[in-house]
Formats: C-alpha cells, structure tokens, sequence
C-alpha cells in the first residue's frame, strides 16, 4: 500500500486530490487588485465541501494547494506567456484547478502523469489535463524563459520573501503527535518507537535527531524534532491513525 502512494505522488495525483487542492487554492490564493488583475478566478464567496478519502489524502491536498500560492505569481506568468491562458473553453471557476495541475505538471518536469486502474475520473481534472498536455511545450519554454529573465537557477527563486521566513521559521519548530489513546497506549507508543531507533529524552533543550521528548503538560502528545517530520509520516504509527499530527 505504501508503495502504491509513493508511485502515485511519482507520477501525479489521483483526480480527487486535484480538485480538493484547488478548491483550496481558490480559498487562499492573493487576491490582486483590477489593475493588475490579468488572471480571473471564480467567485469563491462560498465556502467548497471537500470529501477527504483519508489522513494522507487531505494532507497532500493541502500541500499542493499551498506549494500552488507559493509559485501563484510565477505560474499565472508561464500562463499567459505561452498564451495558454486566457483560454475562453475553461471558465473561470476552473482557473484555480488550472493553476494547481500547473504548478504539478512543472513539479515533474513536464512529464505525463500517470491514470491508475483504481483512480475514480474527474471530467473537469481529466478535461484540464488534457489541455495543459496540448500546451507542453509553450509552457515549459515559458517556464525556461521567465528563469532567464529574472537569472534563476531554480523555482525557488520566485518564493516571496516573506513565505520564505515563514517557512524558515515553521521547520525549525519541533513536529507535535497526539496518542490515540483508543487505539494505542503511550507505553506500546514508546516501545514501537524504540523499536525503530528513537530514544526518549526528557525535554526539547535535548533533541538530537533520532529523538522525542513526551510534552510536560500533556502526557498523551508526543514531540519530536522537525527533522524528523516525513520520517514519521511514514510510520505505521501514522498510517494507523494511532499517533495524529498536531
């Protein structure tokens, strides 16, 4: 099963994570003012409902949508540089969806993203996808062209500054897990962790990297270093909802 997951973010997402990040994009994107407005959304007076398949699902979606506000000004710039927008078949209520499957198609390198057996079809993923694909190349030499122009080595580069502190300042903060005490005892907790090389230390002040500290004033959290976060988000700990992300 886990292989399956890492094989799906390999080769894109299934349609439901795509519509789910772009509804929230459409939720959070910058809004800009009518002068420099070139890219239209839809309304998004309206808060969407979102059907989550599970833990991992909702968390990837919300990375997606989140790495799509990042880059937003970058990507809605490939967009109309290689005259892929505006495009009067997508209405604008799907722009929020065109942007986040951008900022995938980008993600990896452009290449075709893979349809499993399995993955439930969305006709307005599949209908964007299709589009984006048309324009592979124009977007991709958009993409080479804006990293001339402003002399960058990477995307990383377009980041704004101040999302760059943000997230500066967030992954030097420890990752908090709470004990799903209906499924698991924080003495089973601590022995499957010892299992997997974590040793127990008694505070923050004494994180090395394969360590964890039980939180002072809630014995049922459990805290680690922040280097250690998509380590344990790979555990069977988490997959088994028995220890839950803060």
């Amino acid at each position: 099963e886990k292989r399956t997951v890492t094989q799906i973010e390999k080769n894109g997402y299934p349609d439901s994570i795509y519509i789910n990040a772009a509804k929230i994009f459409q939720g959070i994107r910058t809004e800009k003012s009518k002068g420099r407005m070139l890219v239209r959304y839809g309304d998004n007076s309206e808060s969407p409902m979102m059907a989550f398949k599970d833990e991992h699902s909702r968390r990837v979606s919300y990375e997606l949508a989140f790495n799509a506000l990042k880059y937003q000004d970058l990507l809605e710039e490939i967009l109309l540089d290689s005259k892929a927008y505006p495009c009067y078949s997508i209405p604008d209520e799907l722009t929020s969806l065109l942007v986040v499957m951008l900022y995938d198609l980008q993600d990896r390198k452009f290449h075709k993203r893979k349809i499993f057996a399995e993955e439930e079809l969305v006709a307005e993923v599949q209908e964007i996808g299709h589009y984006l694909y048309r324009y592979m190349t124009k977007l991709a030499a958009a993409l080479a062209r804006c990293r001339i122009k402003y002399d960058a080595l990477s995307i990383e580069y377009f980041v704004p500054e101040t999302i760059c502190k943000q997230e500066q300042r967030a992954s030097a903060l420890p990752v908090c897990f709470w004990i799903n005490t209906f499924k698991i005892s924080l003495e089973d907790v601590m022995r499957d962790l010892e299992m997997k090389g974590l040793t127990k230390v008694e505070s923050v002040s004494d994180f090395d990297h394969y360590t964890y500290a039980v939180d002072q004033h809630c014995h049922d959290v459990l805290v680690f270093p922040s280097s250690l976060r998509e380590e344990l988000l790979n555990l069977d700990l988490f997959s088994d909802c028995k220890l839950l992300l803060q």
